[in-house]
């Protein structure tokens, strides 16, 4: 796939947009349910970038339902079932969109993005080297980055608006936000989840070293999965045979294009630089060969 067949924004005739997101682009379908476009546009530090990663947006809903499927034992997702067309009836609108487009259950999202980590790396490996810590949750001494914690830990954070930065909290902090019963068991499930999964990966060569995942209840206020899962966004991908602790690993993910970003003289705010098409290219590489590898598409 090419520049020219990638989506930056989806317009779809007839249909009312609700929402334009970093990366997807949400529209109102009917009383009960919602279209979601995954695009292929790209943030980094929670800035879009002008430039799309062609085939992106298709590979994060396949790599998504792939694991709706293998997580709805676990909890219920916000996957309708019904098909494209009853949203999209025209042929040529529907095959624009290929596979980045779902019809989904409309449900009332979670003010706290539920993260897990089992790995020190990123803003958490820059906490631990302050305190000993990541989020108020004390480590064992000595560890280096890149290393596996001895368990996968629960840092939620709060959810930011578009150009601003999610801030981390502690669980007590969600206890306050959605009642202690609903707060354990988005922790528990978070856990569970990731556990499993990256049980699962690990056999495929792919390190989850983590990930974060969002909730939403419907109106009988059943927890259940929404957004995005276990993707190349939504999470920190390692080659395994590439993995060795006390350095920054290679990754399946945008974390390529972070790494690019640092060696640029940019502020991290709106707007973001335009990257090399090798840049672009690799990345879509990257994305691709996650999802090969997970799914064996």
């Amino acid at each position: 796939m090419d520049a020219a067949t990638a989506l930056y924004e989806s317009r779809l005739a007839g249909l009312t947009l609700r929402n334009r997101g970093k990366v997807r682009d949400i529209y109102e379908l009917d009383a009960g349910h919602l279209l979601i476009v995954t695009t292929d546009r790209l943030s980094a530090f929670d800035v879009v970038l002008p430039q799309p990663i062609p085939g992106k947006g298709e590979v994060l809903t396949r790599v998504s339902n792939f694991w709706f499927g293998r997580t709805r034992t676990l909890i219920p997702n916000h996957l309708s079932g019904r098909p494209l067309a009853d949203a999209v009836p025209d042929a040529t609108e529907r095959a624009s969109l290929g596979d980045r487009a779902l019809i989904v259950r409309k449900l009332r999202p979670l003010p706290v993005e539920a993260i897990v980590r089992g790995y020190l790396i990123g803003s958490g490996w820059k906490d631990y080297q302050k305190t000993g810590a990541v989020c108020g949750i004390t480590l064992p001494a000595g560890l280096r980055m890149a290393d596996q914690l001895p368990e996968a830990i629960y840092t939620p954070s709060t959810k930011a608006e578009i150009g601003e930065h999610d801030v981390n909290i502690g669980f007590d902090e969600t206890v306050g936000l959605l009642g202690a019963e609903l707060a354990a068991q988005v922790r528990d499930v978070a856990l569970r989840i990731y556990t499993e999964a990256a049980a699962y990966a690990r056999a495929r060569g792919i390190i989850i070293a983590d990930t974060k995942f969002e909730f939403g209840l419907d109106d009988a206020g059943r927890l259940h999965l929404i957004d995005e899962v276990l993707t190349p966004d939504s999470s920190r991908f390692w080659p395994a045979d590439q993995y060795q602790p006390g350095i920054s690993p290679p990754s399946f993910d945008k974390q390529y294009v972070r790494d690019y970003l640092e060696t640029l003289d940019w502020n991290k705010k709106a707007p973001g630089p335009a990257l090399p098409e090798e840049v672009i290219r690799r990345t879509a590489e990257k994305y691709r060969e996650a999802e090969q590898r997970l799914t064996g598409r």
